[in-house]
């Protein structure tokens, strides 16, 4: 659970990070460290890098009987990190994407007045068992490489900036307090229930007061006790983006807990709506929904993979634009003010974890699967409460076919359902459809293939053919609804070609149109979306096949559109009017999804 409570404290800190054998470098925070500087060397560096900050706390944090618990919350580091407060070591965590944080109250408390040294020690290294995974190669050839050369091998296609990337906060509690709320809702004709259990930390003997208010402020339901259930009257449900006239309605959940005259507050938007799947449809709020929507990155010019809340925006403002209702956190969970987003807007989320580039055999051991577990379990208990993530995915394109996947996926998957039964789990599969071993497992099959592209590429009149074989093959096999959770082509803005060649922006229009023919077909029948891929141009690592990155997005890096945006706006607003008239909305709210 993210900090409720107001820090009074700044995010954007600076910090200096110090190689071992490197000079001190000012450095923002959040950001990855690869692009800040003119220092090649920092660019593709691998191992260990420091960065320290010096903070002086407000005297009310320090004092009081009892006094409060004072809290170093980190948004994500990549990749393993351990903490110093003053000295004193106070977390390790191993993962880049999600949150982990320490109670420095005892380091903190005695020493009032005193500059509080804060030190991190941060390692981007990727080894067979990490998420991702990653090797390490060492050149040992002394005529073509120097002396101790090594290199980092990762198999997926996106760059690993490194750094602190999210947020640093500090933050007080009272002794006493809320540490966890989990939340579900249901639903039927006019009324709702919102379940709820709250976790409180510090005393046995403490009560606990709910109330549930509406965006205008209005109490719709109260509760006590830290288990039970709210009764909502003629609920205003969360609606996904173009699928209602007021998507995204949040209400908001106050838990005031008391103890030994403590108090502690916290507030969590709730959003009511419910989750189903059949063999052919996905339904939320028992109506059917499609997903139109991209696949993204968190990427960008100069900050990396650090938060950027201009670009974030902007890139929001885009998705709305395009017409998307959904997207995939390809390929691990993004920043919580980007799912905050979410919630608010009604963009629809299939949350993933960091599970890409699991190939290699010994990614499939004991090891590697108890980490796995492990993330699922943070991802879950971060991203558990909000309405906007309707379905988790474990992996991208694992090798799936390989003998341990079925017992590896098996278990992360029943895993993950026993975290959270509330909603449906699936990875991301690149497989061949007869020899994925991890497909049994999923509740919806979700498939990345890129025909004429990576497969008899140039050849535009295949992908009838193979994306028809492909959804019948799969549909026959499992029964299952399908997303096609990635297709695309590279395109170099402003190179044309007529007939359309590769890396045209024609070609990309073309390969687009091709893939929209099947999907019209198909999603007749069991296919429940299209995932694009990409959203926008982003970095990968230096190849003969990439100039200056992954040129597959229908933006640029820079967020300007490329032919293709403008194909699949006109599809995405076509959809969404076509829904709109089969669910009988009010015209109305159908003259507002008509875009000019």
């Amino acid at each position: 659970m993210s900090p409720g409570r107001d820090a009074g404290f700044a995010q954007r800190w600076y910090r200096r990070p110090l190689r071992q054998t490197g000079p001190v470098i000012d450095m923002p925070v959040p950001a990855s460290f690869n692009d800040i500087t003119q220092d090649p060397s920092l660019e593709n560096y691998i191992g260990w890098v420091w960065y320290e900050k010096e903070v002086l706390l407000p005297l009310r944090w320090l004092q009081g009987d009892p006094a409060p618990r004072v809290v170093l919350r980190f948004g994500s580091a990549h990749y393993y990190s351990i903490v110093w407060v003053n000295g004193v070591q106070v977390v390790e965590h191993e993962g880049g994407h999600l949150p982990f944080e320490a109670d420095i109250s005892s380091v903190v408390q005695g020493s009032p007045d005193t500059l509080c040294r804060i030190t991190v020690a941060l390692n981007n290294t990727l080894t067979p068992h990490t998420l991702p995974p990653g090797s390490i190669q060492y050149m040992t050839d002394k005529s073509r490489y120097p002396k101790n050369y090594f290199v980092q091998n990762t198999r997926f296609d996106f760059f690993n900036y490194a750094g602190i990337h999210r947020p640093v906060v500090l933050y007080t509690t009272p002794a006493a307090y809320i540490d966890d709320i989990t939340v579900t809702t249901t639903s039927s004709d006019s009324v709702a229930m919102v379940q709820y259990q709250v976790a409180v930390v510090g005393s046995t003997a403490n009560s606990l007061s709910l109330s549930l208010r509406d965006q205008e402020g209005k109490v719709v339901a109260t509760a006590d006790g830290p288990v039970g259930e709210l009764k909502v009257l003629n609920p205003n449900l969360w609606w996904p983006y173009l699928m209602h006239e007021n998507p995204g309605y949040l209400y908001s959940l106050e838990v005031n807990g008391i103890s030994s005259c403590v108090c502690d507050v916290y507030t969590l938007p709730v959003g009511i709506r419910t989750v189903h799947v059949t063999s052919t449809q996905f339904l939320i709020n028992g109506r059917p929904f499609y997903f139109h929507g991209v696949n993204k990155h968190e990427d960008a010019d100069i900050r990396g993979k650090g938060l950027d809340w201009p670009l974030i925006v902007k890139d929001f403002n885009l998705l709305r634009w395009l017409g998307a209702n959904s997207f995939r956190t390809s390929h691990y969970p993004y920043a919580e003010e980007i799912m905050d987003l979410c919630d608010v807007y009604g963009i629809v989320v299939i949350d993933e974890s960091p599970g890409v580039g699991i190939k290699l055999p010994e990614s499939f051991g004991n090891k590697s699967l108890q980490h796995h577990l492990a993330v699922m379990e943070e991802l879950v208990r971060r991203d558990k409460n909000r309405p906007s993530v309707v379905m988790w995915s474990v992996a991208n394109e694992p090798a799936s076919e390989l003998p341990p996947a079925a017992h590896y996926f098996k278990t992360v998957i029943a895993h993950t359902k026993a975290l959270d039964p509330s909603r449906p789990v699936t990875f991301v599969t690149d497989a061949n459809y007869a020899l994925d071993r991890g497909a049994p497992y999923v509740d919806v099959i979700c498939v990345n293939s890129y025909f004429s592209w990576y497969h008899d590429p140039g050849h535009l009149e295949v992908i009838p053919v193979q994306l028809t074989a492909q959804f019948e093959n799969w549909y026959k096999t499992y029964q299952k609804p399908i997303i096609q959770s990635e297709y695309g082509a590279d395109s170099v803005p402003g190179l044309h070609s007529d007939p359309p060649l590769m890396f045209s922006e024609e070609y990309q229009q073309a390969m687009l149109r091709a893939y929209h023919s099947i999907f019209d077909k198909k999603r007749k029948e069991y296919v429940i979306g299209e995932l694009i891929w990409n959203f926008a141009d982003f970095m990968t690592n230096q190849g003969t096949t990439r100039v200056l990155g992954n040129k597959k997005g229908i933006f640029t890096r820079q967020r300007q559109p490329k032919a293709a945006a403008f194909v699949l706006r006109d599809r995405y607003w076509k959809i969404a009017n076509e829904s709109s008239l089969k669910s009988n909305c009010k015209g109305s709210t159908q003259d507002k999804r008509v875009h000019n």
